[in-house]
């Protein structure tokens, strides 16, 4: 039978090497991962059930149209108790019968699928369909022991049926694509839905549905959910680039054009690949082995190059798509793993823990050099799901190390009293009230599996496929009675040649006879991230000159200049704040060279940016460490040129914090009894940063903080900057000075209004929460962060950049480009920012707002063999500045 061949795949018919960690320590591991799972889902029932998700910084549950929206992300949740059924089968594996029992008779009792409420398909189908039908296979199980669940009557799996009949109407088109979002209540067309207008989904959304679908109909008896959902896979085969067998990352659900022609293996694409290869697992279907190994030659091909997994161009594949990677790919080592080509996985997955190790979490986005593109990270388990495969194929106890990692990592920054809660920035430790679905579904199952042996496995997961949101499917669903109408939709004959089959496993000890062969693969890599290897080099078109207009040359006031611009497809807009966006749009140029002419010009105009900024410095962290905040409460702040250089300091500056007087610090401070020996409060304005530093540092202050006077600023919103120097040497204020944006002062300044004596800690980073929780009444405080929105201004076919309009004469590029809406999502290795400049002689805070470049925030200086942003070619820009944000909100969508 094909499905139990290939589960040689899933197994890994591998050899193991002998195990260094002792079974003491790995069942100290596994009751610790057991541990960890209790605290977040015990706090969710506490305070959040019946809500679809916990906010375990504010201790509440998430209530769609309560809370503030968050765009998409919110589609993932429909007021079905989301977290619940997402947990289902992760109760069982983790050897808590008792507790799943009790849970099932909750999703019985109190959950309603009738709601009208407008979700995501995809979301749906993987979370909450997944979990039922995982949550069904367990309870089957269990029943079949004879000592639990005896009363079970397939409730669930009725539940299912009803769930998968409410998403049916999404796939109403005449492609078999789904639409993106469905009514629960109402299905899909109608204006009583609120959808069915969208005409875009993302390839993973469309592909990643043949699993649940068919063990549905299998369960059932019923064929028109795999119908569907094979329908739906057919038509994106149908679609791939014939050239390079490689299919773009959005589509049109009516027409199947593509909208987004990047392809790789990360978000908007992932689960698309994992399900065709482990469909045939389940199904035993040799059709979708064949199509994976078509598409995994092409990804090997074009989008692999070891350790990396960049993006491409569908239809030049060997033209680079951007130059990031998002975390999402961090399944596909372990999908290499099913797959059985270990190799490349060991070194994509080295990558992956190095960067892990470098940043404490995978950022949302990281650089071909591992800097830190998004900072964001909301408990993603891809990365755990890959080292689980990795050490079940080769027993290579280095795995079980990096699963060390991880949760120690979890423990020492994610946790907080009633959860564990994402990281709003990897690189000061601040935290979003958030604890997902998929971090309770996923997570835990992955860890313990990976320190568990067989007898601590309450079943036999070798006899199970994991979903994408690892819900388990018994393979014995192959076998299961399934209509004959269900259409095969083969290709022609010519096609299923055996050069498109893999059907066996290699041993790994004939693979590496060699036991250290894995450690020399990963070295190199290891020595790369650390020394932040250099970026690929830049793509040039054959012949490209220098423009008409030299960026060095141009001056705003000039209407020869002007018309120069307008003639390349350049036009200046003046925004109210006195800065000047430059503006490209390719379309409006006078012709084809022209508008090269243009996109060259503001690459000049970046190159030049680079050359004048000063070096740019990471974000920094202020923590409130007294009571009753204990390290919890973590503010995001921009440092100065100047003073004491906190990266460079193991400890940082603690001391209590007050209020200098006067509050500009701008003259001789008159409470210096007070401001002595503490971290002193001053409000922007009235005279320069540096001067402020001075006067404080006379009183005897250890460090000062500079609260910005622009009600309502926030970090969320605008992007961080470095307070400058005054122009004169600054050698000789040898203190630290942080700025923070008047919501994140606002937090410190009412914390000291109500308890008289706070305590901050000013560093590179947030460090350990390692103080004592205090007691569950009392009152819990929020991080100083909200989640940021993504709401890019719409330009399309355009490039932008924000300039500072100071001087008639002469204009410098500045600040963000337009389209970053705050300094996460920026791409800050393609748009460095100089300092904007202020006549010395003007009697006005001359330190203005200096957006930071994105770099590793444990480093002082610039890594070796990095480069300006005049190391990118315009290609590369250009698909950057499109495209950036466009894919954090897919992402957003994709398994957020």
């Amino acid at each position: 039978m094909s499905a139990l061949l290939s589960l040689l795949v899933l197994l890994g018919a591998l050899g193991r090497p002998g195990q260094t960690m002792s079974q003491e320590e790995k069942s100290k591991l596994r009751n610790q991962v057991v541990e960890m799972f209790d605290h977040a889902y015990q706090n969710y029932m506490d305070h959040a059930y019946p809500a679809d998700e916990l906010m375990p910084l504010t201790c509440r549950g998430r209530v769609r149209g309560l809370e503030p929206s968050r765009g998409d992300v919110d589609d993932a949740l429909g007021k079905f108790s989301l977290t619940l059924i997402d947990t289902l089968d992760t109760l069982v594996l983790l050897n808590k019968t008792t507790e799943f029992e009790a849970a099932v008779r909750r999703v019985l009792t109190d959950v309603r699928l009738d709601n009208d409420i407008v979700v995501s398909v995809f979301e749906t189908n993987i979370r909450v369909l997944g979990g039922l039908l995982g949550g069904h296979s367990m309870a089957v199980m269990l029943k079949e022991g004879g000592q639990n669940m005896q009363w079970y009557q397939d409730e669930l799996l009725h539940m299912a049926k009803d769930l998968g009949l409410r998403l049916l109407p999404a796939f109403n088109t005449s492609s078999g694509l789904p639409y993106p979002r469905v009514n629960l209540k109402y299905g899909v067309r109608g204006p009583e839905t609120r959808t069915g207008t969208e005409t875009d989904t993302c390839t993973a959304c469309a592909g990643t549905i043949i699993l649940e679908f068919a063990a549905l109909s299998r369960f059932t008896g019923d064929p028109v959910f795999e119908a569907h959902a094979r329908r739906a896979l057919d038509f994106l085969w149908e679609k791939r680039q014939r050239n390079s067998n490689l299919v773009g990352t959005t589509i049109n659900i009516h027409s199947g054009e593509w909208v987004r022609r990047d392809s790789g293996v990360g978000a908007g694409i992932d689960s698309y690949y994992e399900y065709l290869l482990k469909a045939y697992v389940l199904l035993g279907d040799d059709q979708f082995l064949q199509r994976f190994n078509i598409h995994y030659a092409s990804i090997m091909k074009y989008i692999s190059q070891p350790p990396l997994l960049l993006d491409v161009h569908i239809h030049k594949p060997l033209l680079p798509a951007r130059t990031w990677m998002d975390s999402l790919l961090a399944f596909f080592p372990g999908l290499q793993v099913l797959k059985g080509d270990i190799r490349p996985a060991i070194e994509t997955h080295e990558m992956l823990y190095q960067v892990t190790k470098k940043h404490n979490f995978l950022p949302e986005a990281f650089t071909t050099d591992f800097r830190v593109h998004w900072a964001q990270h909301p408990l993603r388990p891809e990365f755990a799901e890959s080292t689980y495969f990795l050490y079940k194929a080769t027993g290579d106890p280095y795995y079980l190390e990096a699963g060390r990692t991880i949760m120690d990592n979890l423990n020492r920054f994610a946790r907080v009293p009633c959860g564990f809660a994402a990281m709003k920035d990897v690189r000061t430790g601040s935290h979003e009230d958030r604890m997902d679905s998929f971090f309770l579904a996923e997570m835990f199952k992955y860890l313990f599996l990976l320190f568990a042996d067989a007898e601590d496995l309450p079943f036999d997961v070798e006899d199970y496929v994991f979903t994408t949101e690892a819900h388990l499917l018994p393979l014995s669903l192959s076998t299961a009675p399934h209509s004959s109408s269900i259409p095969s939709n083969k290709t022609s004959e010519e096609e299923l040649d055996d050069s498109n089959f893999d059907w066996t496993c290699p041993n790994t000890r004939l693979l590496f006879p060699d036991p250290a062969f894995p450690r020399n693969l990963r070295e190199p890599i290891r020595s790369a991230v650390d020394k932040s290897c250099p970026r690929p080099a830049p793509y040039r078109e054959p012949g490209m000159g220098r423009p008409p207009l030299r960026a060095q040359d141009f001056m705003a006031n000039n209407p020869e200049h002007l018309e120069l611009l307008r003639r390349m497809g350049v036009s200046l807009i003046h925004l109210k704040d006195g800065r000047v966006q430059l503006v490209q749009h390719a379309t409006q140029a006078v012709s084809a060279v022209a508008a090269e002419d243009g996109v060259r010009f503001m690459q000049e105009m970046m190159e030049l940016s680079s050359q004048q900024q000063k070096e740019q410095l990471p974000p920094r962290a202020i923590q409130i460490v007294s009571h009753p905040f204990f390290g919890r409460v973590v503010l995001t702040a921009g440092p100065a040129q100047f003073g004491t250089d906190l990266s460079k300091s193991s400890t940082g500056v603690r001391g209590f914090v007050t209020v200098a007087e006067p509050y500009s610090g701008c003259s001789e401070i008159t409470n210096a009894e007070y401001v002595q020996g503490h971290i002193a409060l001053l409000q922007r304005g009235q005279c320069m940063f540096a001067e402020k530093a001075r006067n404080i540092q006379k009183a005897g202050a250890i460090g000062g903080i500079v609260i910005d006077d622009n009600e309502g600023s926030s970090s969320d919103t605008a992007p961080l900057f470095q307070m400058a120097g005054d122009g004169r040497n600054t050698e000789d204020i040898s203190l630290p000075i942080l700025f923070l944006f008047h919501k994140e002062g606002n937090i410190l300044l009412e914390a000291l209004k109500e308890y008289r004596e706070v305590e901050v800690l000013l560093s590179d980073k947030a460090r350990d929460r390692g103080v004592p929780v205090p007691e569950a009444e009392e009152e819990q405080f929020t991080e100083a962060t909200t989640p940021t929105s993504f709401e890019p201004i719409s330009q399309s076919q355009m490039s932008t950049l924000e300039m500072d309009e100071v001087a008639t004469e002469e204009v410098t590029p500045s600040q963000e480009e337009v389209i970053a809406v705050d300094e996460d999502t920026s791409p800050a290795e393609e748009v460095t920012s100089p300092e904007e400049r202020v006549s010395p002689q003007e009697n006005q805070e001359a330190n203005v707002a200096q957006p930071m470049k994105e770099r590793d925030s444990e480093e002082g200086e610039e890594p070796e063999g990095d480069t300006d942003s005049s190391s990118q070619s315009v290609d590369e820009l250009l698909a950057d500045w499109r495209e950036d944000l466009e894919a954090f909100q897919q992402m957003e969508k994709d398994e957020l």
